[in-house]
């Protein structure tokens, strides 16, 4: 079982290799792969020096799996040469996403649509992951008529450069800056690039991700992204309106059945998720339910998970893992 990473150097490349190890992928090679100036370079991996390899070497070497984290235009211009060459790719980048032939996939919700024959899979964007993970099995339940999201989204979301930024401001130094403003003491509503009718990129990521991921164009959902000076961990203040009304405490133990989700929900003591304590988990927490008293049918709810762990490298090793059990991949 040859696995590739592409990335391997990167903040999201990092944390896919611990996860690949804690999870105990039988991993017969690893092959890391990183940009031309890294190549030659070494990692470690299990206690053992990997070389990095370039993009080429490692499409000649033919793995089984290649998980991609090192952006969009790589990932469109190298995962159609691994997919010629056998491998399955599971891409981190928001290339593939919305191709209507490639499967997004979070596996608590839609692995069993995998096949064999799907050699490029789209990993979902981080907000939307923890997003959708919360919603389906209530939309399975109640059905969803409208979301509303607001973001709390972590500077890591953006890389080691906005990471060193924050860095910077914060011991006084005046360094390269990742966003247009300060964002110490501040907060950005401001995720990625904005589009013509207003919103961003990542709000409309999860409108569509949502929607592709559930099956059902006819949910209503729109978002706000903000960036705010966290380092580990996105929350999401969310408010839900079902089709159905819904009773609270089946709703709760809806949400505690759920693969992949810890309710913590005991506000009078403090309990509720946080980005702090969500670092390094592979879980998406959830909290602050409640009914919205202003109209029938909806709940508001509170749902933090580490972006880069749940939301980029867990989901993407949880897919390669449901491949290898189901033997969808050589």
């Amino acid at each position: 079982m040859k696995i590739a990473v592409v990335g391997a150097t990167g903040m999201v490349g990092q944390v896919m290799l611990k996860v690949l190890e804690e999870f105990q992928i039988p991993i017969t090679e690893l092959i890391p792969v990183a940009s031309e100036r890294s190549v030659g370079k070494t990692i470690v991996f299990k206690g053992k020096d990997y070389t990095i390899r370039s993009l080429a070497e490692a499409v000649e070497e033919k793995p089984s799996i290649a998980i991609f984290s090192a952006g969009g235009e790589t990932s469109l211009a190298w995962a159609p040469k691994f997919a010629e060459a056998g491998t399955t790719v599971i891409d981190n980048s928001s290339a593939w996403r919305m191709d209507r032939h490639i499967p997004l996939i979070v596996p608590e919700i839609n692995a069993d649509q995998l096949t064999k024959e799907d050699k490029i899979i789209a990993n979902p964007n981080c907000s939307t992951i923890q997003l959708v993970l919360t919603l389906a099995p209530l939309h399975y339940r109640y059905g969803l008529r409208r979301v509303l999201i607001s973001t709390y989204q972590s500077i890591s979301g953006t890389g080691v450069k906005a990471v060193r930024q924050l860095e910077n401001e914060r011991k006084g130094i005046n360094g390269e800056m990742a966003y247009p403003h300060p964002i110490d003491q501040n907060c950005l509503p401001h995720c990625d690039d904005f589009l013509e009718n207003g919103y961003t990129k990542e709000e409309m990521k999860l409108t569509n991700e949502t929607k592709k991921i559930l099956h059902d164009d006819n949910i209503l959902v729109t978002a706000t992204a903000v960036r705010v000076p966290v380092v580990g961990g996105h929350s999401e203040s969310v408010n839900v309106e079902f089709l159905q009304e819904f009773d609270m405490v089946e709703l709760k133990h809806i949400l505690e059945d759920a693969p992949g989700i810890v309710v913590q929900d005991d506000p009078l003591n403090n309990v509720y998720p946080m980005p702090i304590n969500a670092h390094g988990k592979n879980e998406t927490f959830v909290g602050r339910i409640r009914r919205d008293e202003t109209q029938s049918a909806t709940v508001n709810m509170w749902i933090v998970a580490d972006n880069l762990r749940k939301g980029a490298a867990t989901n993407a090793v949880q897919i390669a893992k449901y491949l290898i059990e189901n033997k969808l991949v050589d």
